[in-house]
């Protein structure tokens, strides 16, 4: 296969994205779109599936040399061969192996469903391009950095007295609780925040009252080559037994490197929302990897609603899912979602016949209880925009859905009132906010300010009912770790 076949559609968005990303003419060449949707494909860490063997009905072929490049001295194809093979672990110099255009295909054709589903025309291509592409990107650790004596320098330069009275190094942050002379300076740090940070030269610094006498915690972040990664093996260990949680979640540590867990049936629901590059999926296969490694089949059920169609792919074949799942097709899940709520209705007739409030009670008087239902939907978004009436089921299970064992997490990186009802927010109580561009989205997420100042890829401010505020590193789980996960719960 000397060309690159793709569908219809395919064809369509390369046209749009000539025409309203890239602001070019008709007549420049169409290989720079599939040229971009390769890189796209290639920053991604699993392969692509079979699935993008299927171009039907074709809508355009690009032959190796236009859309590889190639020069009268230089052969432009073998670096791509190179890249391949090096991704794929194969020999993709063979001559005996006709892999590369078939493999070629799928990644450009992968790249481009992703463009399809992640941007939209209304917004900045060359950001979604920037951002798509730096997220992939792992900052590599380096040594510590000690900011106390800086920090006591910048407080002497504002005229507050203060003394450090512990440090804690975590992830992104160093941490000190600071004694005051004077309790009345605590309002002047606050106001010298901004101050504090330029002298600094560091993100913005948030703080919080330990509950000590006249001590506030400044949490200052590290420089960027001092970050560390927390790691799905760093925080595994942590997930709540189900003597703790009946579905114990471990999402990463607080700035003093302790574990944070909750329990989801306790939640009950909960929203995850961040900008692009804020680490919503990985925060995403955080949770669903905790939920698996603590729980087979006769104790837990997922429905995985994938608007993107590449976040959920790598679970499918799991034996916890619904039959549907991972479900990329809108009409599917607003169908899939009423059925839930039939679902939710039989087994709340159940509950009341056998005279029990809840799953719980009925799990451990029984044997015949059915499984705790969590329906993960990974850009609601999307659900949203094509089916708006899809909001009715997610309010009703919202609403109701705990006794029975059915819960909710839902994500999106577009946090708006279109996309956040105020009955939906209302009843999705836990809240866990990553990076967004402005105040106005935080409060949509937490009802407070303060995620516009998060640092991204998994910094974030976590809320659960009953409980404070809390600031974590959400764990990075990469796609050996969900391979490792799903490899050990097929049945």
């Amino acid at each position: 296969m000397s060309k690159v076949y793709i569908s219809e559609e395919d064809e369509l968005l390369v046209r749009k994205i000539l025409r309203k990303g890239l602001l070019a003419e008709e007549r420049e060449p169409k290989w720079k779109s599939l040229r971009l949707a390769l890189a796209l494909s290639l920053a991604r860490s699993e392969p692509p599936s079979e699935e993008y063997d299927d171009y039907r009905p074709r809508g355009g072929e690009y032959a190796w040399e236009q859309l590889l490049g190639k020069e009268p001295e230089v052969t432009y194809e073998d670096s791509y061969r190179a890249v391949l093979s090096v991704y794929h672990n194969l020999d993709l110099f063979d001559s005996a192996n006709d892999e590369f255009g078939r493999l070629l295909q799928r990644h450009i054709r992968r790249g481009l469903a992703e463009i399809r589903t992640g941007w939209r025309e209304t917004h900045n291509f060359y950001e979604f391009i920037y951002q798509e592409l730096l997220s992939r990107v792992q900052v590599p650790e380096a040594a510590e950095t000690d900011l106390s004596g800086p920090l006591m320098a910048a407080l002497g330069e504002l005229g507050i007295a203060a003394q450090i009275a512990k440090r804690t190094d975590g992830p992104r942050l160093q941490s000190f609780d600071l004694v005051l002379a004077d309790a009345t300076q605590l309002r002047s740090l606050q106001k010298a925040n901004e101050n504090l940070a330029l002298i600094l030269g560091t993100d913005p610094i948030s703080f919080s009252l330990p509950g000590t006498p006249r001590t506030v915690t400044a949490h200052i972040p590290k420089p960027k080559d001092a970050w560390h990664t927390v790691t799905w093996a760093q925080i595994a260990e942590h997930v709540p037994d189900e003597s703790l949680a009946q579905l114990g979640v471990c999402l990463g540590v607080d700035p003093a490197g302790t574990a944070v867990t909750f329990d989801l049936s306790q939640a009950p629901h909960l929203l995850v929302a961040g900008t692009t590059n804020s680490g919503k999926s990985v925060t995403l296969h955080a949770i669903i990897g905790s939920l698996l490694i603590k729980s087979g089949t006769e104790r837990l059920k997922l429905s995985l609603i994938d608007p993107k169609q590449v976040e959920f792919a790598i679970y499918k074949g799991l034996a916890h899912l619904t039959p549907e799942s991972p479900i990329t097709d809108m009409a599917i899940a607003k169908t899939h979602l009423e059925d839930i709520v039939k679902e939710m209705g039989e087994r709340e007739a159940k509950l009341a016949e056998l005279g029990f409030k809840n799953l719980q009670e009925w799990r451990k008087q029984r044997t015949d209880a059915p499984p705790y239902h969590v329906v993960f939907v990974e850009e609601l978004a999307d659900l949203i925009m094509q089916y708006p009436d899809a909001e009715v089921p997610l309010v009703r299970l919202a609403q109701k859905g705990r006794a029975s064992g059915i819960h909710l997490v839902l994500a999106t990186q577009r946090p708006d009132s279109v996309t956040l009802s105020g009955l939906l927010r209302t009843n999705v109580p836990s809240r866990v906010a990553l990076s967004v561009q402005k105040a106005s989205e935080s409060r949509i997420i937490l009802d407070d300010s303060g995620a516009e100042l998060l640092l991204g890829q998994g910094d974030a401010l976590v809320k659960i009912v009953g409980e404070e505020v809390k600031r974590v590193q959400c764990a990075f789980v990469d796609n050996s770790d969900i391979k490792n996960i799903i490899s050990r719960r097929r049945t």
